[in-house]
């Protein structure tokens, strides 16, 4: 099942904006969900991290400060806030999952855009 990332939309340089994932209602409490971003020509990057049995979260050196990853374990949503935010982050952003012990994160839904103006 497909994990659906929203909320995005369009900002001003130093705004903010929180977007949200939905996980599947029979997701594994064993598994890791991520945030990921695709900014146009570039390569998909992995953003953020959460295990969701231990809450343990990891970021991209590039949001280390400005974007926190936090989870709903009732609803099973992930949420990422943005602060500070630049035309650099402007991208599509993704949530996904992945197996404990696994490096290969699946699931991918269709994303969503964030648009940061100057």
């Amino acid at each position: 099942v497909q994990l659906q990332a929203s909320g995005g939309g369009s900002v001003q340089a130093g705004g903010s904006l929180r977007l949200s994932c939905v996980e599947s209602r029979y997701s594994n409490d064993r598994h890791f969900t991520g945030w990921f971003r695709q900014a146009a020509g570039k390569e998909r990057e992995l953003i953020g991290e959460i295990a969701r049995s231990t809450g343990r979260i990891t970021y991209a050196d590039s949001v280390k400060g400005r974007f926190t990853v936090s989870r709903d374990n009732a609803r099973k949503m992930v949420f990422l806030q943005m602060i500070d935010v630049t035309p650099d982050d402007t991208a599509v952003y993704y949530c996904a999952e992945k197996a404990f012990g696994s490096s290969r994160y699946h699931n991918w839904g269709q994303g969503t855009l964030v648009t940061v103006s100057s």
